[in-house]
């Protein structure tokens, strides 16, 4: 019976079985189809996968040079383009839509040699923090399915949670990786802003979005992570730096080792009780381990929340605009002759409930009347945040924190509360706001049986400490 552990011992496996990804695709075809109540793929890509999988075991045993994915399983969230295959971002506005070319993410996993299985559900356009949006239908957590996996790459959480796949991408622009990471008791990385191109992910909000990892092993994610980096002709915010040997790094020992934390965070009233005495005993645990852990003063906590949610609105207005029933995606012409209209019913039936609502609210920050008071004012605090950022890691290595104020909540839950929604998203939309590297690791269970993480945040492009923190943390707590 085929089991999965590590990249390394998955390729060990394979040395030994002439047929071995083969049968690692055919048991991952035979688990999705078994989970499919989850709802955590929109489409499988069972033939193709099977294909290449024969094509894959022939390559090796005909003693061919072998990438470093090679036969590694991978799903993609339902906003990273795959040429040929159907991309919707789990909106009605594009469904069956399909893609006329690859993002660069997916075409270097493939030169890597990696088996793209499916496409996972997600939250509408990304927007969301419980994969309740999806047009397609809720997706549920593995360990709990009256609980949601978080969003909005919820989908591709489920997958590398149930063990439907080895390893998932996902997109985050304010958490979308790490929150269900967190709640699905996952490895969950999102890198430097630059480091990953973001040519054929759906744009949601520009100077937020990057593709991010799901891995249940920290050296999965770094080697997938060396894979996808690196500059980028067709997206001018790919960054040129060196793609640095992130695997390495994953079974190192950190150099640094002064830790800060934000005061503010753990003394915040919406944090579970819990949360905050896990990630307190776990403060005394990395000081016993010779880590420097200082609690410092962050006063931008109650503004970061408001700050993210009026930038990125405001971006995903702009961007969404392209979607207007009229060069592709749906289109409502029935009983309409005027184009205007066309336009109002096309985005009004496509579009779901939550992503009008920040179409609407995008647009108001960015209207005449208000752009300076909302807009102007929320990009000089992102500058601020940025600038204290600078000063934070001139005298410390990394920032942690909880991943999440509280574990998996139940489904349906805060589906009429926007704001106890977005405020789910407190810890994480900081490293968004400033473009740093961050993490969320998987070291607690809460009483409710859920699991739940501590996040880890490095200086740009420092994706090497955070990897070797990681990697440091995790034994720190076995």
């Amino acid at each position: 019976m085929f089991s999965y552990t590590s990249i390394k011992e998955y390729h060990s496996f394979l040395a030994t079985n002439p047929d071995g990804c083969l049968l690692a695709v055919k048991h991952y075809l035979a688990a999705i189809e078994e989970k499919k109540h989850l709802n955590a793929f929109l489409e499988v890509f069972a033939d193709e996968a099977l294909q290449r999988a024969t094509d894959l075991d022939k390559q090796r045993n005909d003693g061919l040079p072998l990438g470093r994915l090679h036969g590694v399983v991978v799903s993609l969230k339902d906003v990273i383009c795959y040429k040929g295959h159907v991309v919707t971002a789990a909106s009605k506005i594009l469904d069956k839509f399909e893609s006329v070319y690859s993002a660069t993410a997916v075409e270097r996993l493939l030169a890597e040699g990696a088996i793209i299985i499916g496409r996972n559900n997600c939250d509408e356009f990304a927007m969301g923090s419980s994969s309740e949006n999806s047009a397609f239908g809720i997706v549920k957590n593995a360990a709990d399915t009256e609980r949601v996996p978080g969003g909005s790459s919820g989908g591709s959480a489920v997958a590398v949670q149930a063990d439907l796949t080895m390893i998932s991408l996902g997109s985050d622009t304010g958490g979308s990786v790490r929150q269900p990471a967190d709640f699905c008791g996952i490895i969950g990385m999102k890198p430097t802003y630059g480091r990953i191109s973001r040519y054929g992910l759906i744009a949601y909000a520009s100077s937020f979005d990057q593709i991010g990892i799901f891995g249940k092993n920290l050296t999965d994610v770094a080697i997938a992570l060396e894979v996808m980096s690196g500059e980028d002709n067709f997206d001018s915010t790919a960054s040129p730096k060196p793609v640095e040997q992130y695997a390495a790094h994953a079974t190192k020992e950190p150099s640094g080792k002064r830790i800060a934390y934000f005061k503010q965070v753990l003394d915040h009233p919406g944090i579970d009780p819990e949360i905050k005495v896990a990630t307190e005993n776990y403060i005394q645990t990395l000081k016993a381990k010779g880590f420097i852990v200082d609690a410092i003063n962050f006063d931008w906590l109650d503004y970061i929340v408001p700050t993210y949610y009026i930038l990125t609105t405001a971006e995903a207005s702009s961007n969404l605009s392209r979607f207007d029933g009229v060069r592709y995606g749906h289109r409502h012409t029935e009983g309409i002759d005027d184009l205007n209209e066309m336009y109002k019913q096309s985005r009004s039936k496509g579009f779901g409930k939550e992503v009008q609502r920040r179409i609407l609210l995008g647009s108001f920050v960015l209207s005449a009347g208000y752009f300076d008071a909302y807009f102007t004012k929320a990009q000089q605090v992102r500058r601020l945040l940025s600038d204290n950022t600078t000063k934070i890691f001139q005298e410390y290595d990394a920032i942690i924190s909880p991943t999440v104020p509280s574990p998996a909540f139940k489904l349906g839950e805060k589906s009429d509360d926007s704001v106890a929604m977005y405020l789910a998203d407190i810890y994480t939309v900081y490293a968004n706001l400033v473009g740093i590297p961050a993490i969320s690791l998987p070291l607690f269970k809460h009483s409710n049986g859920m699991p739940f993480g501590l996040q880890l945040m490095t200086n740009h492009f420092d994706e090497e400490l955070l990897f070797a923190l990681s990697n440091s943390f995790i034994a720190a707590n076995e």
